[in-house]
């Protein structure tokens, strides 16, 4: 019954994350900065409105190496009810599958022949960023078979839109297969947030399971005051880092501050096994989220009291036109600096209606863009409806002449007046002809006659 009701519970999340990007009118702007990033692929967006502020290479295919762990998170909290309670026992043979692979662990084989609970095991695959943890919940929750989770992690992906992504395991060890991109990673992670405990669990910085006496630590400095040394960044949180030579350093994070909060995916940093020192994810999400926190803000960039265009009306006595009205006020994240001359408007309404119309009837639509100048290409902001700001009334006079005109100038009206024509002319030749005929007889009777 409590499975049933927690799977309850994220189908209705899930629907409320689709629901609010369908009705979302922020656009995907991707704003001009002076941050020098070493990242590949990046995806910057403000968490409140879901506009995309900066983006760099969003949808090419990365490797998300240990990211891949946001998603069987999101599998394992589905099919468990009760993460408190519920033991899943450890076996020997689950974890063999990883020795030799490099992987990261968090001590979960010092529980082997015993259980530990679904609650240790999300907190033992996220804060340390546990392989062994993640290979227990996936053999679990697959009734023995890693590949049946897998495949629930496929099939959540499409549920979520994800357009380029395929996993191969639960803990995102290096397969030529197992692939995602920054765009997906953003709609994994923020499907994520809306499910129980994940921002507890990935905020995170250190955790004791229950039985052991060593504390896992966090893999992320940009939460850890107390180890993050530069890298810490105080006003992020969570979500999970993510490291191997094909994947290179990566990172999904977000950032609060000042009433605005921001999600950073960060794929394909520079990283080389006992080269690289460097967290370039950590350096350019900071970075990132000062410039964003700093520069950018929520403005009002059309309101429904101020009139976006004019169209033509037709069959209204005495009114020729009425102006259109964005149907919303509508607001978008725009550079500080922004003035009316950097936004842009462009409406795609037609080039007249017909009355009655009635006040805020939709005529159209109308796209946002922001230009930051003349050498720049214009981001897109937003769409809205516009709508008729007045009641206009039909005139019945030019309604009945409209509709005289329309039949005279439509085409079986013009067939029928081109018969008509035809049959007269016909009428007119037979007619004539019979004339003459008629003539002639009374000639060649009068010869006859004399």
């Amino acid at each position: 019954m409590r499975k049933t009701a927690i799977k309850t519970l994220s189908l209705l999340c899930m629907l409320c994350v689709i629901i609010c990007s369908a009705f979302t009118t922020a656009g995907a702007a991707s704003y001009p900065n002076d941050v020098k990033t070493q990242s590949d692929s990046i995806l910057l967006v403000n968490m409140d409105s879901g506009q995309t502020v900066y983006e760099k290479d969003a949808d090419a295919k990365r490797y998300p190496a240990s990211t891949t762990k946001i998603m069987t998170y999101i599998i394992a909290v589905e099919n468990i009810a009760d993460l408190d309670n519920t033991k899943i026992p450890i076996k020997q043979s689950v974890l063999d599958v990883l020795k030799n692979t490099g992987s990261s662990l968090a001590n979960v084989e010092n529980h082997v022949g015993k259980s530990m609970t679904a609650i240790d095991l999300l907190y033992s695959m996220m804060v340390p960023s546990g392989n062994d943890a993640a290979m227990v919940l996936a053999d679990y929750i697959g009734d023995g078979n890693v590949d049946n989770f897998v495949e629930m992690m496929n099939e959540k992906a499409k549920e979520l839109g994800c357009k380029n992504t395929n996993f191969a395991n639960p803990d995102g060890l290096h397969d030529p297969n197992h692939y995602t991109t920054a765009r997906d990673m953003y709609k994994i992670t923020t499907y994520a947030l809306t499910l129980p405990r994940f921002e507890e669990i990935t905020n995170t910085c250190t955790y004791t399971c229950d039985g052991d006496d060593t504390p896992l630590v966090t893999t992320n400095y940009l939460i850890d005051a107390n180890r993050g040394g530069e890298y810490y960044y105080m006003y992020a949180k969570g979500i999970k880092t993510g490291t191997t030579n094909e994947a290179g350093r990566c990172l999904v994070t977000t950032a609060s501050a000042d009433g605005y909060s921001y999600m950073a995916i960060l794929l394909h940093a520079p990283y080389e096994e006992g080269v690289t020192e460097d967290y370039a994810t950590m350096t350019d999400a900071a970075d990132l989220f000062r410039w964003a926190l700093t520069s950018l803000e929520m403005n009002t960039v059309a309101t429904s009291s101020k009139p976006l265009c004019e169209v033509k009306v037709n069959l209204a006595w005495g009114k020729n036109s009425t102006l259109l009205y964005p149907e919303t006020d509508l607001s978008a994240i725009v550079p500080k600096d922004c003035t009316d001359e950097n936004i842009i408007i462009e409406q795609d309404v037609p080039e007249s209606i017909d009355a009655p119309i009635d006040k805020g009837t939709v005529v159209g639509k109308a796209t946002i863009y922001y230009k930051a100048d003349e050498n720049s290409k214009k981001q897109k902001l937003a769409e809205v409806n516009v709508v008729a700001g007045e009641k206009i009334e039909l005139s019945g006079i030019l309604y009945v002449f409209n509709v005289i005109g329309t039949v005279f100038q439509s085409y079986w009206f013009i067939v029928v007046i081109a018969l008509i024509v035809l049959i007269l002319i016909i009428y007119l030749i037979i007619s004539k002809i019979s004339s003459k005929r008629k003539k002639k007889k009374r000639n060649v009777k009068h010869y006859r006659n004399l």
